[in-house]
């Protein structure tokens, strides 16, 4: 069934209540993420304090990441997803009170900034949890003969939250405010989280009830790390994101490179996402499972080169056109990433390899988000994005001739002996 029936995954009804509470998330926190990118760079105009905030999510996030797997393999992921999503709704509430005429009238301009900074802190820590639990919950709700179908479902769905919710929350912006919109997106919470209830409660796969905290996290950073296509595959997107990302000065790119205006920016963030969706909705016909280590090499460094053709552009239809095509090449890398993670991690240490995977991959949003603002601040918006899409060009290169493994990997022997399982 997994290499003939393209909507495999989509037969399963849970994961479809799955599907749908997704979207509402994602696009929710894409278009808080758009907003708030917005809202600091026309409180400061100044491109480090874009940074600031992938600061302030990065830290949390990757430091607790390791422990955050420990809980989410001792723990049942249906509620603990429920109780990620209610918390993130204070955060949502939170930046939606913070931007009131009421508050903007009577506190003072640093004063709303560090709140911000504040909740985004808060929301990095829940970001620990929340990629190693869905990764985990994933794998309880379809039978493994048809993760990748799952996988390929799964991540388009998220990039498409990102398409409507990026290129939304710059219109929302234009048309009725940043306070209004942020309270749209606490209304998409809420819905994701009645949608999270509608899901049974799934049965704990980790038996080592009585393994410490220091043993689990041990064993699960030993397993990344002593697994060569496990840690290239992870290295690649880590580097991709950190140094060929630019989503952090986007804003700056539509401000002042471009004259685009909040409705450009929106326009710039969904066209990186929408090449990704109309890739990652091919794989569903087309398998990805065939000579899968040379695709996500070469998926990285079409990446890589369209980042660059950006970061040089000054007209608008250039720059779209060269994120869209950056978007179909990260669609074909994080569809054969999440691929590689479904079919080679055990399901007692999913949590753990999830919560490795958020620092490497998630983690790497919020630090390549400072370095971008770094860099930008250095260099240049237009520079800092050349040189970082050069500088990915290079690793890939060089992980290509030294990662054997991962070059040469084939995942077809192992979609069919899961079939077998099954």
């Amino acid at each position: 069934m997994a290499k003939t029936d393209p909507y495999a995954a989509l037969r399963i009804k849970e994961f479809n209540i799955f599907l749908f509470l997704r979207f509402a998330l994602v696009f929710g926190w894409s278009m808080q993420f758009i907003v708030i990118e917005w809202q600091v760079y026309e409180l400061t105009k100044d491109p480090l304090s874009l940074g600031v905030i992938g600061l302030c999510e990065f830290l949390p996030a990757f430091f607790l990441a390791p422990f955050a797997g420990h809980i989410v393999d001792k723990k049942e992921k249906r509620n603990l997803f429920a109780i990620c999503i209610t918390l993130f709704s204070l955060i949502s509430f939170g930046l939606f009170w913070l931007t009131s005429d009421k508050i903007e009238s009577s506190w003072e301009t640093n004063t709303i900034l560090y709140g911000i900074y504040g909740l985004v802190f808060f929301g990095g820590v829940l970001r620990a949890f929340f990629g190693p639990t869905i990764f985990s919950l994933i794998a309880l709700l379809v039978p493994k003969k048809i993760y990748p179908n799952a996988a390929t479902w799964s991540s388009s769905t998220w990039k498409g939250a990102n398409v409507f919710g990026a290129l939304c929350g710059g219109f929302l912006i234009a048309w009725i405010g940043v306070h209004y919109t942020l309270g749209i997106i606490f209304l998409l919470v809420m819905l994701a989280l009645a949608l999270v209830l509608q899901i049974g409660k799934k049965p704990i796969l980790n038996k080592n009830i009585n393994e410490s905290v220091k043993e689990s996290l041990k064993a699960g950073l030993s397993f990344v790390f002593n697994d060569k296509v496990i840690l290239g595959a992870l290295t690649l997107d880590m580097i991709a994101v950190l140094f060929g990302g630019a989503v952090a000065i986007f804003a700056v790119f539509a401000t002042d490179i471009l004259d685009a205006g909040p409705k450009g920016f929106g326009i710039l963030n969904a066209a990186l996402s929408s090449g990704s969706i109309i890739t990652m909705l091919a794989t569903t016909y087309i398998p990805i499972t065939k000579n899968t280590g040379k695709k996500l090499l070469i998926s990285v460094f079409g990446f890589g080169v369209f980042m660059i053709i950006f970061g040089a552009s000054k007209l608008l239809w250039l720059s779209v056109l060269a994120l869209f095509f950056s978007g179909v090449f990260d669609g074909i890398s994080m569809v054969v990433r999440q691929t590689i993670l479904q079919l080679k991690t055990p399901d007692a240490m999913r949590g753990r390899v999830g919560a490795v995977n958020s620092m490497f991959v998630g983690s790497s949003n919020e630090l390549g988000a400072l370095e971008s603002g770094i860099a930008a601040r250095i260099f240049g918006a237009p520079l800092a994005v050349v040189l970082g899409g050069t500088v990915t060009l290079i690793i890939v290169a060089i992980m290509g001739v030294k990662n054997r493994e991962l070059r040469e990997l084939d995942l077809t022997e192992d979609v069919e002996a899961s079939e077998n399982e099954d």
